[in-house]
């Protein structure tokens, strides 16, 4: 799915500097976001568990869950991220499968790759 298509057209749209952390491993969180344009890199303590770019989401794990956010994000050079609150996403999740298809199958993959990390 082309998330960049999907949230080019947008209102909610925030904007970070390098080095602004986006979202804090441990906090409650309500939003998740959508990279338009930049890096970010997303660290559990100190170990870079992932680098994400233009149409990779980050934070929807807090909108599913209802948990702390698993990781803290951070901007790697400056960025333009669409923001989409739980009230978007369940709308975009009943009105656009694709979009809840393409939700799980992040998951899915970065859920693969942590398992096979730690069986290194």
């Amino acid at each position: 799915m082309d998330l960049l298509s999907l949230f080019q057209n947008t209102d909610n749209v925030q904007e970070f500097e390098p080095g602004t952390t986006i979202l804090a491993e441990g906090t409650p969180g309500n939003v998740m976001y959508s990279i338009l344009q930049g890096e970010v890199e997303a660290r559990v303590g100190e170990q870079l568990i992932e680098v994400m770019g233009p149409g990779d989401i980050l934070g929807e794990m807090a909108l599913i869950d209802a948990q702390a956010r698993s990781a803290t994000v951070v901007a790697k050079s400056a960025c333009r991220l669409a923001l989409v609150n739980e009230k978007r996403f369940l709308f975009m999740v009943q009105e656009t499968p694709y979009f809840a298809l393409h939700v799980m199958r992040v998951l899915a993959e970065r859920l693969r790759r942590r398992t096979a990390e730690r069986g290194a």
